[in-house]
């Protein structure tokens, strides 16, 4: 397939790119997607900054081509004690029925990267080909020295305001975030309407919009979806729930088996497991933030202290529904392959859908 401007901007021979997906994507993962001609990318925002050196290093090892890394640029978490208190003995039955204790006091589970001086310095010294920013945007100081030091950067959107942000900020491209899209929405103002533009609304926008890039993102799992999005005039597809089910992830056995199965025909957003709205397979965990007499949620990624405490008592017992089973809307049409095959697989269906649009015009 013919180059565009983005795929030789980032260095890459396919226009299908691994979303970041942290605590999901590994090294391995990203860089069998990168030599496969893609790029790969691993989320690192939930990791401390020497954590994100390490894996930058190991993915190095694993792949001479380039691949995304991912941080979350969310406004600080605010504490409240009386509501984090709440939660967590509103938790707490759920706790002792697994045989555990709550925490006794939740914290800011990890830094984000707006003020994280440690995790810049890490990249300007590593110098990974692209960084990409999910919540928002970092200082004009963080952009400029990451552009210092030759990096391409690229940023989410879930509307136009964001996106005439990600603009102004001279992004290299932008990630047209759909409301199909598994994982935590990317809007940036937690408390604003969202707009839940669907990945096709959003893609066609921006394009027509902006100069920059697009790049579509949100349920797309196949051949078929990517060239939809080309066809939109996206310059590439975001895949992430597509990748979850490969055989180089770090998902437990509880989130293959649900993705593997009729669980994946079912989606719903919660803010229960982490504070923060984000899709997921509909398990116990997302039923239990449905409730009526729940109180009100902490502030990210407090919440997720509580939430991966949950899931880790209740994992310790064989029940695995209270995991962060993050899915788009597609998510049945998920694979289990390892991620070269899947790669295969998806460019392979790309050629075969754009042969067939061809075939079509040609009448």
């Amino acid at each position: 397939m013919s180059k565009n401007a983005l795929t030789s901007l980032l260095g890459i021979d396919t226009p299908i790119i691994q979303a970041p997906m942290a605590g999901v994507s590994t090294p391995a993962l990203a860089a069998a997607v990168s030599n496969a001609g893609g790029l790969g990318s691993l989320g690192v925002g939930a990791m401390n900054a020497e954590g994100a050196r390490k894996v930058i290093r190991e993915t190095r090892e694993l792949t001479s081509k380039p691949f995304n890394i991912n941080v979350f640029c969310h406004a600080p978490a605010k504490a409240n004690a009386a509501v984090e208190k709440a939660w967590v003995e509103w938790l707490a039955p759920l706790f002792a029925q697994y045989g555990a204790t709550p925490p006794g006091k939740l914290s800011e589970i990890y830094t984000s990267f707006v003020v994280d001086e440690a995790m810049l310095e890490v990249f300007v010294e590593e110098k990974p080909a692209i960084v990409s920013f999910h919540f928002g945007l970092p200082s004009r100081q963080y952009i400029d020295a990451l552009r210092k030091a030759g990096i391409k950067l690229v940023a989410s959107a879930t509307n136009l305001r964001e996106a005439e942000q990600v603009a102004a900020a001279g992004m290299d491209a932008i990630v047209a975030q759909g409301i199909e899209a598994g994982g935590h929405r990317g809007i940036f103002d937690p408390q604003a309407d969202d707009d839940n533009l669907g990945t096709f609304a959003l893609t066609r926008l921006l394009v027509r919009k902006f100069d920059v890039p697009v790049i579509a993102a949100g349920g797309i799992m196949d051949g078929a979806g990517i060239a939809a999005a080309l066809a939109l005039g996206a310059q590439a597809a975001q895949l992430g729930t597509a990748f979850v089910p490969c055989t180089e992830t770090s998902i437990d056995a509880g989130y293959r088996r649900a993705i593997l199965s009729e669980a994946a025909d079912h989606t719903t957003f919660t803010a229960a497991i982490s504070g923060r709205k984000a899709r997921s397979l509909v398990n116990r965990f997302t039923e239990l933030g449905r409730g009526a007499q729940a109180p009100a949620i902490p502030a990210y990624p407090i919440t997720y202290d509580a939430g991966k405490s949950l899931h880790a008592a209740a994992k310790a017992k064989g029940e695995f529904g209270y995991g962060a089973q993050w899915a788009g809307q597609a998510a049945a049409l998920a694979r289990e392959l390892p991620a070269a095959g899947l790669m295969a697989r998806l460019q392979a269906e790309l050629h075969e859908s754009i042969e067939g649009l061809r075939k079509y015009a040609s009448r």
